[in-house]
């Protein structure tokens, strides 16, 4: 049955669902909290819970990566920021803090375009890498498909256990008249570490970005709050639909290839560990935050969150958004919480959950029930 509706005589529109549209429902059975399992396994790599870091400087710097890491996530660090374009970004990163309390201001996006003109510098990647190797966790660094010809080479040598390439939009296959574009699957063969790629938004693209090789591909448009797409670029695909599509191409890749199996991680749109929850019930194996955790006392934006969209030094289509702190990052991620809106103790609402509806482990809790509530569709 299509769930297309008609938009006026000459176009029709999908119908899509936003996270705020959906909820789980529990079923006959019911389990401890204590017998739930939120472990996590990406290629070689174990984790003890479903939670990858952000690469946003508000979000990830070396030291938070390596406490993200401690605590049994992935941290990602922003290879393209602060930290690889100042020798000490502190001084920059309280900078960001101070500026005007108005969220969207021109005074605000021109500085911020200005201390992003600093350029890269090849051997700060290799330093920040290094600082998160020598802490004994798992090292990994972002990059966008812009700069990924000119520096990947150098986190390659510098030792990176997992490569994300990360945009609004990636695409497999990038079409341009002039330059040298990125060949993603002549790309990913040639490494020797796992890549996770994304932005991607539906079933086609995703199924094209798995074929490339990736060991993950990433579901939305990154940035979360700190972005504007939609007023800029008319562009949003709601996270609930979109999780749930690239679930499918999933699925079906997994029959394509003989038993490859890629994972779908969402990314962006999860302010609250409810968020997380309905995200990982939709089909995601895992969820890049960046708000969640920008909300952390160790987090480098001190109460601020933006993205790289906003530096954009052309065309930026994002703020610096305030977030506000509310405990330390173990508090954040394992609690116990003091908050009673969701921001705290993420992974005790995941395995809460997950008991409630029965469920021991993230793979089989991708099957839970659920319903689409009406009510959701006025608040987003």
């Amino acid at each position: 049955m299509s769930n297309e509706i008609p938009i006026g005589l000459a176009k029709n529109g999908r119908r899509a669902w936003a996270l705020d549209d959906v909820a789980i429902v529990p079923n006959r059975r019911t389990r401890s909290p204590a017998d739930v399992s939120l472990d996590w396994r990406i290629d070689a790599y174990n984790f003890s819970m479903p939670v990858i870091g952000a690469p946003m400087d508000s979000v990830m710097s070396p030291a938070t990566a390596i406490e993200l890491g401690r605590q049994g996530g992935l941290g990602v660090l922003n290879l393209e920021g602060l930290w690889t374009r100042y020798e000490d970004p502190e001084p920059v990163l309280a900078e960001i803090a101070a500026l005007g309390a108005d969220e969207v201001s021109a005074d605000n996006t021109r500085r911020l375009q200005q201390l992003y003109s600093e350029p890269i510098k090849a051997e700060l990647i290799t330093a920040r890498l290094a600082e998160i190797r020598e802490a004994g966790v798992v090292v990994s660094g972002s990059l966008t498909p812009q700069r990924t010809q000119e520096f990947y080479r150098t986190v390659i040598e510098a030792g990176v256990d997992m490569f994300v390439i990360r945009g609004t939009t990636v695409s497999a296959e990038h079409v341009a008249e002039t330059g040298d574009p990125l060949n993603l699957k002549e790309f990913i063969y040639e490494l020797d570490v796992p890549v996770i790629v994304g932005g991607a938004a539906g079933y086609t693209p995703a199924l094209h970005l798995m074929r490339t090789g990736a060991a993950g591909v990433l579901v939305g448009f990154g940035g979360g709050a700190a972005t504007t797409t939609r007023r800029a670029m008319g562009i949003r695909v709601p996270m609930a639909t979109a999780i749930s599509d690239i679930a499918a191409a999933r699925r079906d890749y997994l029959d394509e290839s003989g038993g490859r199996y890629v994972h779908v991680i969402a990314d962006g749109g999860m302010g609250s560990s409810g968020d997380l929850v309905k995200a990982l019930a939709m089909g995601a194996d895992a969820v890049m935050l960046g708000t969640t955790l920008a909300r952390a006392e160790e987090a480098p934006g001190q109460g601020w969150h933006w993205g790289l969209e906003a530096v954009h030094p052309d065309f930026p289509r994002g703020h610096r958004t305030r977030v506000g702190t509310v405990a330390p990052l173990q508090e954040v991620l394992w609690g116990p919480a003091h908050h009673t809106d969701g921001s705290s103790n993420l992974m005790g609402g995941l395995r809460h959950a997950m008991a409630s509806t029965g469920y021991v482990d993230l793979k089989s809790f991708q099957r839970v029930d659920a319903i689409v509530s009406p009510m959701g569709q006025q608040t987003r």
